[in-house]
């Protein structure tokens, strides 16, 4: 792989420690602002919002830009947020850093991916993009843990120190590996917009919130699954997560190299594999040791969706991968209030701490209704090949596809 995707890799850690870090110092930042709890909590819901509106509004404002120069000046924008964060002397300015930063987030991976891609051969490209995920998912198992660690021992400001010195490494490892990337050709808003008029892009995207919103609904309460059904100790739940992330990165990393060989298999069988899992759990959640088991699998499984969903939305807008790259990155995180909210919805109902992952199976297997519809009206999963020959793109007539290439050696 490229030296490049690293520096990718790298910014992607920063921004998923910058999402997720302040998760673990909400107590701290509320003591020092003297606000409550669930107004520290919009610190995390304002920057999932700003992500998607940043996805697809700045996406949509640097589509016609070159690439590189585009994820230089996203990570500027990073530093700033995260800079401002740092020094924020209350509570409003500290919003605004998150909201600066989390505008950068959607953009960033929705360019990236498509610079991720073009540094490959066609038939790397989904183990690409999952190298460059990588970081996000590495957030999860170190990166968060350690932030966490950070802020409780030195204050909660040291931890958004430290990411704005990975924002500057980061920018750094962009100018430097990142190739120049090819000039995106004659860009306007209404050719980028007009990947939307084609209906397995929003197949696409419709899988990436039913994906992800199934995952995260069994994920998002998954601290009083393991303290009120299994029976952990509520000292214990940190080294269950930083497991469940382990799984994370295991699964976004074989994930894309089985999206690689046949992209719409892959997420059947992930999705299938998803809510078997999240169904196993719930079943035995009163087992610690299937409880373990089935939380590594449940970020395995979960997260390995997330390179073939990506591929998949590009594949479809071969023409205008950019904004449907941000698009799908908004997805992911509609997915995420989605799941959160229907896992909510059932415990409010009273079935108790295990219907959050009963509730993210019965998304998940929407998820897969989707997927089946969309590949019926493509040609049929059995049709689908590798990523690299499926150069079809779905268009209001039919258009007839063009031979197939001679498999490399």
């Amino acid at each position: 792989m490229p030296i490049g995707l690293i520096a990718l890799a790298l910014g992607g850690f920063g921004i998923g420690l910058t999402e997720f870090g302040i998760v673990g110092l909400l107590p701290e930042v509320a003591a020092d602002f003297g606000v409550t709890e669930s107004v520290a909590g919009y610190l995390v819901s304002g920057y999932a919002l700003s992500v998607a509106i940043g996805a697809v509004a700045l996406t949509a404002a640097i589509a016609r830009f070159d690439r590189k120069k585009v994820l230089l000046s996203l990570m500027v924008l990073f530093i700033i947020g995260n800079l401002i964060s740092a020094v924020a002397p209350s509570y409003s300015l500290l919003m605004i850093g998150r909201v600066v930063a989390a505008l950068c987030h959607g953009a960033f991976f929705g360019v990236g991916a498509v610079v991720a891609a073009d540094m490959v051969a066609p038939n790397r490209k989904a183990g690409a993009i999952s190298l460059m995920f990588a970081g996000l998912t590495a957030a999860n198992v170190l990166g968060v843990p350690l932030g966490t660690f950070l802020g409780q021992q030195l204050g909660w400001r040291s931890t958004f120190w430290a990411i704005t010195v990975i924002g500057v490494v980061a920018l750094a490892g962009i100018k430097l590996l990142v190739p120049q990337t090819a000039p995106p050709g004659q860009v306007s808003l209404r050719g980028e917009l007009g990947a939307f008029r084609r209906p397995q892009v929003w197949v696409s995207i419709t899988l990436s919130i039913l994906a992800f919103g199934g995952v995260i609904g069994g994920f998002t309460y998954i601290a009083f699954t393991l303290t009120e059904v299994s029976g952990f100790a509520a000292s214990t739940v940190p080294w269950l997560l930083v497991l469940f992330g382990l799984g994370t990165f295991v699964g976004n990393f074989y994930g894309g190299k089985f999206a690689d060989r046949a992209l719409n298999t892959s997420l059947m069988v992930s999705l299938g594999l998803l809510a078997v899992v999240l169904a196993v759990f719930a079943l035995t959640a009163e087992s610690k040791i299937m409880t373990v088991i089935s939380l590594l699998l449940m970020g395995t499984v979960g997260l390995s969706t997330a390179p073939g969903l990506q591929l998949r939305t590009m594949k479809y807008a071969q023409d205008a991968p950019t904004m449907a790259s941000g698009a799908n990155i908004a997805a992911f995180n509609v997915g995420n209030a989605l799941g959160a909210w229907v896992g909510g919805l059932a415990i409010g109902a009273g079935y108790g701490f295990i219907s959050p992952l009963w509730a993210g199976a019965g998304v998940t297997v929407a998820g897969l209704v989707v997927l089946a519809a969309g590949s019926i009206r493509s040609g049929g999963a059995a049709k689908a090949v590798a990523p690299a020959q499926e150069l079809r793109t779905e268009q209001s007539a039919p258009v007839a596809r063009e031979p197939e290439r001679a498999k490399a050696a």
